[in-house]
């Protein structure tokens, strides 16, 4: 029974026949499933008191943590038809490079000469400016010199009218002394008439007193009609005066009119080189669109247009470009009630698609195959699949991601959020509440500043 001998007899001896054997054995397992069920107990006791970590799940790919990083279709400026290829896919073309080359498809640019003969229209037009220029600076010479002319005539009439009024002061003068010459003369031959009635005077010196007041009246006349005729001359050169100016003015006024038509000629002429100028730069600066050039330094991905001889549009998509230098970044997708959780420079757990990984969300640190990362960006819109995005940046403290990563790969993300007891995490999941939405003022405030005074890390991809 103590199996000290070598030679055993159990196979000729069948315990499960004997009731105390099987009593004894059946005692035996009870205590082992007791035991085994303490020490699950006391295991899963211990288990639900350990820190779990909340985490928001979700999926995105590998994209470009800049706008320019991204890939880039490239598009003609112009209309054109595609003439000749200068790369294939997957080649390597430095920025400025010759990707195509197109040619004019509207007769407006078929001319080959049109830059030279653009050239000469802006030349022409350039010259009519001198001409006009030329034309205003004689117009502004006959200007001046109708103006001295005007101050000449004026000054000539003045003087006539001057001299006119000295005549009429002088003939007024005598008129007055022809009047008092009358005067006498009536006179004597009123006392000669009387003397001459008292016969103290002949006949003949009667009569010649009569003649002399005769001729004294007709001098006095004379005189008179004299004056008249100053005063209408002068009465006429004022006229004359008031006409010249008038005639003078109209002059000036005419000249005037041809200055400013020839300024308004002058500056329709530079405005109409300035056109042309511009449109001769539009020919110089479209015959260089008929190259088009690599805008960055990377890989020629897709080809879209396919052959020569194909008609393209201004801003068709030709092919497309993947930058060589670039930062890489996760774009995640949460649901719209989970976004009030993040914060700036959250910590995230990735796992990328071809890189094996066991993950543990709610034990990170214990989880195998996975990155790090932190959040960089979160949007204000809401996405067209009702979600919003998160940009997720690479966290180099912690491991760096690997090197033959490439934009698009497909992500699965735990963005990290509070640590919580197992227990507490069971219970929320099985009432269907959240994770812990409030967080304390500090992590508040200092998630904000971080925010704001630095980014998370890059991760250069060359």
């Amino acid at each position: 029974m103590l199996n000290i001998s070598n030679n055993s007899i159990a196979h000729l001896v069948k315990l499960n026949s004997f009731k105390s054997y099987l009593y004894l054995k059946n005692k035996e397992d009870s205590k082992k499933r007791f035991y085994y069920g303490i020490t699950i107990l006391i295991a899963l006791l211990i288990v639900i008191f350990v820190p779990w970590t909340q985490n928001i799940e979700g999926k995105g790919y590998v994209t470009t943590l800049l706008p320019e990083q991204r890939p880039q279709p490239i598009q003609s400026i112009i209309s054109g038809r595609l003439e000749k290829w200068y790369v294939r896919e997957g080649d390597y073309v430095k920025k400025g490079d010759t990707l195509i080359y197109i040619t004019e498809v509207k007769n407006d640019y078929f001319d080959p000469n049109l830059i030279s003969r653009t050239q000469e229209q802006v030349t022409a037009k350039s010259e009519s400016i001198t001409s006009y220029d030329d034309k205003i600076n004689a117009l502004k010479a006959q200007l001046l010199s109708i103006r001295q002319s005007k101050d000449l005539k004026m000054e000539q009439v003045r003087n006539k009218i001057l001299q006119t009024k000295n005549k009429i002061t002088i003939d007024s003068i005598d008129l007055n002394a022809y009047k008092i010459k009358y005067e006498i003369a009536t006179n004597q031959l009123k006392r000669t008439q009387e003397l001459y009635n008292k016969g103290l005077k002949s006949l003949s010196d009667f009569q010649d007193k009569e003649l002399k007041k005769q001729e004294t009246y007709a001098s006095y006349l004379s005189q008179e009609n004299k004056l008249e005729n100053q005063k209408n001359g002068l009465i006429n050169l004022s006229l004359e005066l008031s006409s010249t100016i008038e005639d003078y003015n109209q002059k000036i006024a005419k000249t005037n009119s041809d200055i400013q038509s020839a300024l308004s000629s002058k500056l329709e002429a530079r405005s109409n080189t300035s056109k042309l100028r511009n449109q001769l730069s539009n020919y110089e600066q479209r015959q260089n669109l008929y190259y088009i050039t690599s805008p960055t330094n990377g890989y020629i991905t897709k080809t879209i247009k396919k052959g020569t001889g194909q008609l393209i549009k201004e801003g068709t998509d030709i092919l497309t470009i993947m930058p060589a230098d670039y930062d890489l970044a996760v774009e995640v997708y949460v649901k719209p009630q989970d976004l009030p959780l993040l914060k700036m420079n959250d910590h995230s757990r990735l796992r990328f698609d071809g890189w094996p990984a066991m993950v543990i969300s709610g034990w990170p640190e214990k989880s195998t195959g996975i990155f790090s990362g932190r959040i960089f960006a979160i949007d204000q819109h809401i996405s067209e699949n009702g979600k919003y995005r998160v940009l997720i940046a690479p966290d180099e403290k912690e491991k760096k991601w690997p090197e033959n990563l490439r934009v698009g790969t497909g992500t699965y993300t735990f963005i990290l959020l509070k640590d919580v007891p197992v227990w507490y995490e069971l219970w929320r999941n099985l009432n269907g509440f959240p994770p812990d939405f409030y967080r304390d003022n500090n992590d508040r405030q200092s998630g904000e500043s971080e925010s704001i005074k630095k980014k998370a890390p890059l991760k250069s991809v060359k």
